[in-house]
Order: C-alpha cells, then structure tokens, then sequence
C-alpha cells in the first residue's frame, strides 16, 4: 500500500489527458486519484486526504480557481498545481494568492509536474524575456485580468471592456496568443 505522502489526486475535464498523466504518475510510484469536475474532485478529495494535486484551471463548467480555495479547506496540507491551456498573468497571479503551489502552461508532462512540486522556492535566474509581449498577448492578457475581476460573467467583462458580449465570447474562444 502507498503511503500518504504519494496520493495524488488529478482535476482534470480531459479525459485523455488524464489516463496519460495517472499512467506516468502511478509507474513512478505515485497513488493516483482521478476526477473529472469539481465536485468530483471534492468529493475525492474528502475521501482520499491527498497530499497533491494537479487542478486544471478551466474545468467544463466552473474555474479552477473558484475550486482551489474549497479544496485547500476539504484537504489544508495538499499541495496544488494548476495547470492550465490558457495561462495569463492574471490567472497566475491569482492561482498563487488563492494558495496554489505552482502555475504551469500546457502541454505538461510528468515531469514538469513532480518538478512544480519539489521546487519550494522561486528561481532569481530565471532568462528574462528578449522580447517584450506582442499587443495581442497584451490584448488577450487584459481580457483575462478583466474577466477574472467579474468572476467569469461574459456580460459583465464585455460591458467593462466596451466591447459586444458576441466579440468578447469569439476572442475568447480562441487559443492563447504566444508572446
């Protein structure tokens, strides 16, 4: 039986995603827990104490970040990463303040995971950016912060925005822009 210390419990709407990850997680010697959407996810949480997890920051129907503070109180000394295919500051910002442990961009692997969560610390050497971020990444940036400000509410974001709520609801339907 695995100890404690391996239970990890993986948040994730991606069904393929997730069968790869537990893989690569359980050959590493990893006790790994599933779950699908939030209240899976709290429910798993309650019934398996995990000591990590990996929270996908765009779950189907609701955020991640409205999840990890409901988390963090059903299991206080888990340790979270969230992950997410629309990363911006913002979100990132957030994520860390709402008491995750690390924020990582996808595509991830098993690695990049057990990586985010052994590094304690920051990384002042981290390279510096050459190039600053193009005006559509701080376009897409600004809608994110904005959006994240009114709790996810489309209407409420494109009116603070002055913009249609149907111009707001096709930018963000998009991928992330790349600095």
């Amino acid at each position: 039986m695995q100890t404690r210390e391996q239970r990890l419990l993986i948040i994730d709407d991606d069904e393929m995603f997730c069968h790869v990850l537990n893989r690569a997680l359980t050959r590493r010697g990893y006790d790994v827990i599933v779950a699908h959407d939030a209240e899976q996810a709290l429910t798993m949480a309650a019934q398996h104490s995990p000591t990590m997890a990996t929270l996908d920051l765009k779950l189907e129907n609701s955020s991640g970040l409205k999840l990890l503070p409901e988390l963090l109180a059903t299991v206080p000394l888990c340790r979270i990463v969230v992950l997410t295919g629309y990363s911006s500051i913002a979100t990132a910002v957030e994520a860390m303040k709402l008491g995750a442990v690390n924020y990582l961009c996808k595509p991830v692997d098993a690695d990049d995971v057990l990586i985010a969560f052994e590094r304690q610390t920051g990384d002042p050497d981290i390279e510096l950016a050459d190039n600053p971020p193009s005006i559509n990444r701080i376009t897409w940036e600004h809608i994110q912060k904005v959006l994240q400000e009114h709790d996810g509410n489309i209407s409420a974001t494109a009116r603070a925005l002055g913009m249609h709520r149907r111009t707001l609801q096709r930018k963000l339907q998009k991928r992330p822009v790349r600095r």
